[in-house]
Formats: C-alpha cells, sequence, structure tokens
C-alpha cells in the first residue's frame, strides 16, 4: 500500500494556500470602475496630455464637438478594458481549473481504451491512471460552479450570455437555439456526471476484481469502457465548442474539438508517466519496469506528434483562405499573443520531439522528468491561448492571478490524487492480464 508522505502533503496544502491568497489577491486588486482603469492606462503610459486652442468660435465649436465625440469614444475605450481587467482573475481561474480538469478526463479515456484493446502491457499501471482521474469528481464540482458563476453574471467570460450583447449581435442570435444558458448547463451536467459515473463504475470493479473468482468484473468494465468511449468522443467535441469554442462566438473550427482532446490526453498521459516515476522513485511499482516508462513516452511522442498535425491543419486552412470572420481568431493570437502562441508549439512539438525521438531517452527518468514538464506547461499555456484572447484580450499578462491558479489547482491535484493512491493496494490482482504485464518487456 502507498503512503502518502507527510512533506508531499505538506507541500500541496502550501501551495493550496498560497495559489488561494494570490486568487484573492487578483480578485480585490482588479479595478472597480473607469476612474481605476484610466488609473492604469495613465500609469502605462507615463501619461500624456494634449491641449488645443482655437481662433474662432467655428473653430471653438467644431472643436468642441470632437471634444465630446473623443470623450465617449475615450469612455467606450475604458469600459472594454474595464470588463477585460475584471475578467482577468476569472480567466486565470478558468483556465487552470478546466486544465487540471481535462487532464484527468485524459487520463480516464486513456485507461478505457486499454480496457476495450485488452492490452497486456498496461495492467501494472493501472492504479496510477485510477488515482489521476480521482481529482476528476473534484475538478468537475468546482468547474461547474465556476460556469454556474458565469450564467449568475459574475463574469463576462461567455459574452453571448449577456442579454444586452445578444440584442445587438445578429451572429450570436442566430446561435441563441444552442448557446443559451438552460440549454448549456444541462449539456454541463450530462457530460459531468456521464464521465464521473464511468470513473466510480469502472474503479468498483477493478477492485471487485480483486476478489472476485472469475473474470465477470473485468468484462462488465469492459463493456462500460465500450460504451463510455462512445460517449466520451460524442460530449468531448460538444464540450470543447460549449466551454472553450463559445467564448469567441463569432468564430469556429471543425477541427476543434480534436485539437483540445489531443492537448488534454497528451496531458494526461504525461502525467501518468511523471506519477509512475515519482513512485518508483520512492520504491513503490516494483512490477513497473523500464519498458512500461518507454511505452509511455512513445504515447507522448505520438501524442504531441498528433497534436501538432492539429494545430497546423486547423491554422494553415484557416490561414489560407483567408475569410474575416474566421482569420480574426489567429491574427489577435498572433499580434497580441505572439510569444505565447508560437511558444506552445516550441514546448509542445519542437522540445518533445527533439527529445524523445531517440529510443535510448525514453528509459531515461531525468529526460523524461524534464520533457513531461516542459509538455504539461505547453499545454497549459495551449489553453491560456485558447481562452484568454477572447476573454481578456489585449489586457493579458502573467500575473498574481495566473500563477496562483495554476498553483491552487495544482496543489489541489496533487493532494486528492496522491491521497486516492492511498485507498488500494498499487497492484491489481487478479486482473486477467497481469501476469502478462508485470514480465512485459520491449
Amino acid at each position: 500500500m502507498y503512503t502518502f508522505s507527510s512533506k508531499l502533503k505538506t507541500f500541496s496544502l502550501v501551495l493550496m494556500a498560497v495559489g488561494l491568497l494570490g486568487i484573492g489577491y487578483g480578485f480585490l486588486t482588479a479595478p472597480k470602475d473607469i476612474q481605476e482603469v484610466e488609473k492604469i492606462l495613465a500609469a502605462d503610459a507615463h501619461g500624456s496630455h494634449h491641449e488645443a486652442s482655437s481662433e474662432s468660435e467655428g473653430a471653438h465649436a467644431v472643436s468642441a464637438e470632437s471634444k465630446v465625440k473623443a470623450d465617449a469614444e475615450h469612455n467606450e475605450h475604458l469600459t472594454h478594458v474595464l470588463h477585460q481587467l475584471k475578467n482577468k482573475p476569472w480567466s486565470a481561474l478558468y483556465v487552470a481549473c478546466i486544465f487540471f480538469m481535462l487532464l484527468s478526463l485524459g487520463t480516464l479515456a486513456f485507461y478505457a481504451i486499454q480496457q476495450v484493446a485488452q492490452a497486456g502491457w498496461s495492467p501494472v499501471l493501472f492504479r496510477v491512471m485510477q488515482g489521476i482521474t480521482a481529482y476528476l469528481p473534484v475538478g468537475s464540482v468546482i468547474f461547474f460552479i465556476i460556469l454556474v458563476l458565469c450564467g449568475l453574471h459574475f463574469n463576462h467570460l461567455f459574452i453571448w450570455l449577456d442579454p444586452e450583447v445578444v440584442k445587438h449581435d445578429e451572429i450570436i442570435q442566430t446561435k441563441s437555439g444552442y448557446l443559451n444558458f438552460p440549454f448549456w448547463i444541462v449539456r454541463a451536467v450530462v457530460f459531468l456526471l456521464g464521465w464521473n459515473l464511468y470513473r466510480h463504475f469502472s474503479r468498483k470493479n477493478c477492485l471487485a476484481q480483486d476478489e472476485s473468482n472469475d473474470n465477470s468484473f473485468y468484462k462488465k468494465n469492459f463493456n462500460y469502457s465500450a460504451g463510455f468511449l462512445v460517449f466520451f468522443i460524442v460530449s468531448e467535441s460538444i464540450m470543447s465548442w460549449d466551454w472553450i469554442m463559445s467564448i469567441d462566438p463569432h468564430w469556429f473550427s471543425t477541427l476543434f474539438g480534436w485539437y483540445v482532446f489531443a492537448s488534454f490526453f497528451v496531458s494526461g498521459i504525461t502525467m501518468i508517466a511523471m506519477v509512475t516515476i515519482y513512485l518508483k522513485s520512492r520504491g513503490y511499482l516494483e512490477n513497473v519496469n523500464s519498458s512500461h516508462i518507454h511505452d509511455l513516452a512513445k504515447f507522448m511522442f505520438g501524442i504531441s506528434v498528433f497534436w501538432t498535425y492539429l494545430w497546423f491543419s486547423q491554422f494553415m486552412l484557416i490561414w489560407y483562405a483567408n475569410i474575416p470572420e474566421e482569420i480574426t481568431y489567429f491574427i489577435t493570437r498572433i499580434q497580441v499573443y505572439n510569444l505565447p502562441f508560437f511558444g506552445a508549439v516550441v514546448m509542445n512539438f519542437l522540445f518533445p520531439v527533439l527529445i524523445l525521438i531517440n529510443t535510448d531517452f525514453k528509459r531515461i527518468t531525468w529526460v523524461l522528468v524534464m520533457a513531461g514538464i516542459v509538455i504539461l506547461l505547453g499545454h497549459y499555456v495551449d489553453f491560456f491561448n485558447m481562452i484568454m484572447p477572447g476573454t481578456v484580450g489585449s489586457s493579458w499578462f502573467i500575473g498574481v492571478s495566473e500563477i496562483a491558479s495554476v498553483l491552487f489547482f495544482l496543489g489541489l491535484f496533487i493532494f486528492v490524487v496522491f491521497t486516492a493512491l492511498t485507498k488500494a493496494p498499487l497492484l491489481p490482482k487478479r486482473n486477467p492480464y497481469i501476469e502478462e504485464s508485470k514480465h512485459f518487456h520491449y
């Protein structure tokens, strides 16, 4: 049985405490009115004042009219920036929350695939996968609360939830049959409930199989996993439209569901490798050998290439077609989010591919840990790129809110996952393929 070390537990609690303080600071320091925004912009620009003079009444009249118009435009700009800066702590919280929740969902999908494929190499890793997916119920509850708060207008992450915006936007009006709060939140309930029900019963059957005299619980899990994968592939696509793509309601991509899937799927596999390596370093998982680690590294490599293929396909087709309604999505990211946009490609493709293309490197622990950290950070940046431009626009920067949100959810993730690992033996006893898995060599 695994024992949650006091040092790691304390570390996770410290992360959560520091994260909560930072999140609170981000909300407290967000501007409350346009006067505060004006002070912030003036400080950024170091202040500049321009005076105009007139020599005649006619010129004075024109100047006064222009001034009124300029003031109106200036106030409109300040109001726009106010919404962006008020969104910033919410957006930081949203990005970190959805990233860790979907990371655990990616692990659950990988686990289900292993069950349906009747894979012989992976059963010794099942408890690790189940430990990571233990975060899914916790992450789902927090995420659902954030969605409800969006619907109650605590923030402006989804502009189509604002009746005033919809009233003056014909494009959003045409989508209102789908993009409306009741239908949106019902879909969220169905998806989150479906994923968590599979997670609950698959773990329950896996534990029951340990004490069973036959393979009945294993067969149940096979059937449940097959059904879940059908539900997952449909719900995942719709989820990506609902929770990410609808942040930019004027834009859409037919590849988007696959793109989001590739991002959190490789993150989930990477986390399996990271947790496995940590447990091995603490003397656990004695039946996991370098061949198991090698196989996880192959998946990290392969899905990184798959993510890049989808990234390039989506970008190239939209960029080449040059349709104004579509290309705006990438223009914003290239011009305003240049560093994180292209940085994600380096972190999620160039770095892992150059490192993990070597077969020997796939078995070296420190190389895998380094590659894993970069991949996880890179896909957090990928989610940042998908969400932030539509919520905070040009007012983005990596500040207290962003760092604190990651620290809080990382701490919560560590606490929940490693607590779950203490609840059952790390080796499934009566899985039909457990002996094959113990003696797996590549």
